[in-house]
């Protein structure tokens, strides 16, 4: 091995060739920033000085807050809904839902669409029976409103009122 490198320095001309530098590319220095920052982001500040946790008597307890949960559990929060329809089929790329009505049902009316994985609420922007735009539609039509967000076969719509 020796002999070899001494061979080599022989019949080389004296400059050594320097590897080439590698230059990053305005999106990779760019990709490689983000990273850093959302490592830095995920990461949470750590306390210095974690505080003791002392236990507290009975007697020190606060009671107001036992009183105000049990005034928000008898109260109706949420608004009323009626269902109205059952989504049959849904169209992911134009993201379209078709609805089996059975109520009747209006463009500009609130709608809550519910499934397993589904549950949002929107307002009714374009509705449509046999590709022609309505803006009524009675109880048994089926009808295709454009969908916010995905929804899957059987979800069930309701009105909110």
């Amino acid at each position: 091995m020796a002999l070899f490198k001494f061979f080599k320095s022989l019949f080389s001309r004296g400059k050594k060739k320097k590897p080439a530098k590698r230059r990053h590319s305005a999106k990779k220095k760019i990709k490689r920033i983000k990273r850093k920052i959302s490592h830095a982001a995920k990461k949470k500040p750590q306390k210095k000085f974690p505080r003791k946790q002392t236990k507290r008597s009975k007697k020190n307890k606060p009671q107001g807050k036992k009183k105000i949960v049990k005034k928000a559990a008898l109260r109706n929060i949420k608004p009323s809904e009626k269902e109205i329809g059952v989504i049959t089929h849904y169209f992911d790329k134009i993201s379209v839902g078709i609805i089996k009505l059975k109520e009747p049902l209006a463009i500009s009316e609130l709608i809550h669409i519910k499934g397993n994985s589904t549950d949002f609420t929107q307002v009714i922007s374009s509705m449509q029976h046999n590709h022609k735009d309505i803006t009524f539609a009675e109880k048994g039509l089926e009808i295709g409103i454009k969908v916010n967000k995905p929804a899957r076969e059987n979800d069930i719509v309701y009105r909110v009122i």
